[in-house]
Formats: C-alpha cells, sequence, structure tokens
C-alpha cells in the first residue's frame, strides 16, 4: 500500500464513534462492489485498522481508503481457483489478534450472507478473541437493485428466498430441497449459481417452474462492469454462454425481473424512456389500487 490516496474520506463528526481496540477483529461487509455502498461504520474501521484481511472481490478503491502504512492482506477465495482454506484464514485472524493488532476483515457483500463471517466469528470467539460484527449490503439486495430488479414488490410478490449455488464441496448443496423451494418462493435469489446453473434449472423446472419464467442475471453488480442478461428459464443456460456472462453473478428467478423493465435507472440516467412503465399490465400506479 503507498501512501498516495486517490479517494479522500471525509472526517466523521461526532465523537462517539466506536474505536477499534488492539486484539480485536471487526467482521465488516465492504457491500456488493460500488465503493459508495460502504457503511459509516465501514468507513470508520478502515480509517483505524493496522491490518486488513479481504476478499477477492473488495474494490481496490476501497483498500485505498485505508491509513498509510495498514498492512494488506489478500485472503480471496474464487471458485476453480488456488485460494486459501477457510480454516488457515480463520487462524490467521486469530494470530493477528493475538500480535496485538487492530484487526479489520473486510469481506464482499454483508459477512453473514453466505460470506463465512459466521464460521469465522465462531472460530474468533472460541479462540477468546473480542470482535465485533458490521453488516453489509448484500449483493441479492444491492446487486439486483442496481440492476433495477426489486426483490419484493407488493403486486409480484410477498416471498423471497435467497439460495446459495453451491456448498463447501463446491457442487450443488445436497441439503436444498429444491422442490420446495421452486413450490413455495415466488421470487428466488441465487448467488454463487452459475457453475450450476444446469442443474439448479432443471430442479426448477422439474418442479413446475415454467420454462417461460422470467428470469435476470447480474455478473459483476454495482460495478462499472456490470452486466444484467434478462432471459427465462428454459433459455438462461444458452443466453448466458452466449453473452459470456460469467462468476461472479447474481441470479433473479420470478416475476420481479419484469419491473426491469420500467425500473431500470441507470438506463434513465443515460436518458433512455423505459421499455414498458406498466410491466405487469396492472394499468394504474400501485399506490392506486
Amino acid at each position: 500500500m503507498t501512501d498516495s490516496h486517490e479517494y479522500t474520506l471525509p472526517r466523521l463528526p461526532g465523537t462517539d464513534w466506536p474505536q477499534m481496540q488492539p486484539g480485536w477483529v471487526w467482521l465488516v461487509g465492504a457491500g456488493p462492489g460500488d465503493p459508495g455502498l460502504l457503511t459509516i461504520h465501514a468507513v470508520n474501521a478502515l480509517s483505524q485498522a493496522d491490518v486488513i484481511v479481504h476478499d477477492a472481490l473488495v474494490a481496490p478503491e476501497i483498500l485505498s481508503w485505508a491509513q498509510p502504512g495498514t498492512e494488506i492482506i489478500y485472503a480471496g477465495k474464487r471458485g476453480g481457483k488456488p485460494s486459501a482454506k477457510q480454516r488457515d484464514i480463520s487462524l490467521q485472524l486469530v494470530d493477528l489478534a493475538r500480535a496485538g493488532k487492530k484487526v479489520l476483515r473486510l469481506k464482499g457483500g454483508d459477512p453473514f450472507v453466505f460470506g463465512r463471517g459466521g464460521e469465522e466469528g465462531q472460530t474468533l470467539v472460541q479462540h477468546g478473541v473480542p470482535i465485533r460484527i458490521i453488516p453489509g449490503i448484500s449483493a441479492g439486495i444491492g446487486g439486483l437493485a442496481y440492476a433495477g430488479i426489486p426483490v419484493t414488490h407488493r403486486d409480484v410478490n410477498q416471498s423471497v428466498t435467497f439460495v446459495t449455488g453451491h456448498d463447501q464441496s463446491g457442487d450443488t448443496p445436497g441439503s436444498l430441497d429444491w422442490a420446495a423451494i421452486a413450490r413455495g418462493s415466488q421470487v428466488i435469489v441465487i448467488y454463487m449459481g452459475m457453475k450450476h446453473l444446469d442443474r439448479i434449472r432443471a430442479a426448477l423446472m422439474e418442479a413446475g417452474r415454467p420454462a417461460d419464467e422470467p428470469v435476470a442475471i447480474t455478473s459483476n453488480a454495482t460495478t462499472p462492469d456490470q452486466r444484467v442478461l434478462e432471459t427465462t428459464l428454459g433459455t438462461c443456460l444458452e443466453d448466458a454462454a452466449r453473452d459470456g456472462i460469467e462468476a461472479p453473478a447474481i441470479i433473479c428467478v420470478g416475476r420481479a425481473v419484469l419491473m426491469r423493465q420500467a425500473l431500470d435507472w441507470q438506463a434513465l440516467a443515460a436518458g433512455m424512456a423505459p421499455r414498458n412503465t406498466d410491466p405487469l399490465g396492472r394499468g394504474r400506479p400501485a399506490e392506486d389500487r
């Protein structure tokens, strides 16, 4: 880390912001990618940490906000690529804390939403290391919002289910009852599902989800490289391959995807007209119903 910083953060007002103490580990969510989606507590932590242990999807701009001299340690885990074992990462946090460091464990999204933050926190507590948890905006909510897709809309769904597309072995989770999920949830948001999209699609369709059900795949959500593919359950695998849509990606299955036709706010900001201001065909604004 160099002493030159492209970004300058304002000083936080007030005097009662939490202070990091030597020997503590703060488990902090960095959000889905856009540095502006950090919480103020996360910014406060960046200004105090002696050492930052970060995931693969933490934006470089966020790391540039660390104080000069802060030790930066990469601990990213990417599917199919060499990466540190989770147990080793957790024990490294223990060692850093025991060395008297103010340790910031910076994790993409929210540390407790498919982020292994619970495992790391559990290891730290078992070793007598004090912790603080700072939530972050999860990609399954914030990433879809940047795509113009609300995960809930009162004319679309009264339930949403968040699932992971792979388990500790890297396979599709055997503990998930895909048939029950398909029947019981109006909108399904799938993290880390690209590797097994073929199996997930087959399981959902076998359970009765229609082939023409709307699907959106948002890759590199909230970053300048964000891409959104609008497709259907029956053609999503082929369409993703054709368009070169790759991980990291969030997959949304359900009619909430249709709302992107009206709420693609990034297209609106670029001066493009909405494709359909009433994608559900209700004829009246929601507030009038």
